[in-house]
């Protein structure tokens, strides 16, 4: 089994370390969250079993999310579509009632399934923080599925894959947290969710899967475009130590006993000076007054090349979709429209799944 720390991303993430670590084994039964950032999903935060039809009873207080699955709107989900396109059960991961909840969730799969691993994967490490690092951006799924994983009754492996890779916590700074590196990922272990790749929004499993395959350079991310580097340690996984997470990480500790997914927001504004949630709802309530921008090929090809030009001047050697819609002022709806327009119009730019910024113009 393995509990995907943060949101969609991190699930896909799951499907590459278990064809890199068990692949011989059959596929893993991952536990996931629900919460894909306003680009997919229009509804601030993280989405629970009432938003969905289609569900699946697994235990009492899990349930699976089949391809047949669907959000209702007006929120959305990459769950039912990942569950189409690879071979593991999703189990959903229901954050509302608080630490407490998941680690009943984390229970009641252990005594229905008796895994013989269970692995807590997070995506650049974020996992790690202390909780007062200024470039953190979205500390409270982690610290919910750590602080359940610390109660579970049953020995939890903790992995890294790409250190820094989130843009959150820099992989310098995490070097001291981390124990040995389990594996390097290679672009064979990518290939499994080859085709995810090519639809699904989360950029650090998309810099984690370029790495893999290779790819060198500095991306930038997010709507704040954010540099990440990409080199040598980007597809690297290790192991850390749990209780070692857990009593750093101060949000973690704090939301041990919660029982409300809003006592543990209530405690990241108060440790970490804000909630991730909050964000969303603000930015929500902001792109709800923004006039929808047509995306004519000429206009949006003419704007593209003054973003390349400008994220060449930083020093950027790629970007994702979800930075290049946002930079370009498109909607969610519009990203699918723009990456196809991008590969039939400029194909040579791309390095699967990123975006190349050519040296010159």
């Amino acid at each position: 089994m393995i509990v995907a720390a943060g949101g969609g991303g991190d699930a896909v993430a799951a499907a590459m370390l278990d064809a890199a670590l068990y692949g011989e084994e059959g596929p893993a039964v991952i536990l996931t969250y629900a919460w894909d950032r306003l680009l997919i999903d229009p509804v601030p935060g993280p989405r629970g079993p009432a938003n969905f039809t289609g569900l699946r009873p697994f235990t009492r207080s899990v349930q699976t999310v089949p391809a047949d699955a669907k959000p209702i709107a007006p929120a959305g989900s990459t769950l039912p579509r990942l569950a189409a396109e690879l071979p593991h059960v999703l189990a959903l991961i229901d954050p509302h009632h608080g630490a407490e909840g998941i680690t009943r969730q984390l229970e009641e799969l252990t005594e229905h399934l008796a895994p013989e691993s269970i692995d807590l994967l997070d995506v650049g490490g974020d996992i790690l923080a202390k909780g007062d690092e200024p470039t953190l951006r979205s500390p409270l799924a982690d610290a919910l599925t750590l602080a359940a994983c610390c109660q579970v009754n049953a020995p939890v492996r903790l992995l890294v894959a790409g250190p820094g890779l989130d843009g959150e916590v820099p992989a310098e700074d995490l070097r001291d947290r981390m124990g040995p590196t389990v594996l390097t990922l290679t672009a064979e272990h990518v290939e499994p969710v080859s085709s995810v790749l090519e639809w699904h929004p989360s950029e650090a499993t998309a810099m984690l899967a370029a790495a893999a395959r290779g790819v060198r350079g500095l991306c930038e991310v997010r709507d704040a475009g954010l540099p990440v580097p990409l080199t040598d340690e980007g597809p690297t996984v290790h192991e850390a130590d749990l209780d070692d997470a857990l009593n750093r990480n101060e949000l973690a500790r704090a939301i041990l006993a919660t029982e409300t997914l809003e006592e543990a927001e209530q405690h990241s504004r108060e440790i970490c000076g804000y909630s991730e949630i909050d964000y969303e709802r603000n930015k929500a309530s902001w792109l709800g007054t923004q006039p929808e921008q047509k995306l004519d090929p000429e206009t949006t090809l003419r704007q593209l090349d003054q973003f390349e030009a400008e994220a060449r001047s930083r020093g950027i050697t790629h970007t994702t979709f979800r930075r290049i819609t946002e930079a370009l002022r498109l909607n969610g709806k519009q990203r699918q429209d723009l990456r196809a327009l991008l590969l039939t119009s400029r194909p040579e730019q791309y390095q699967a799944p990123l975006w190349q910024i050519p040296a010159e113009a």
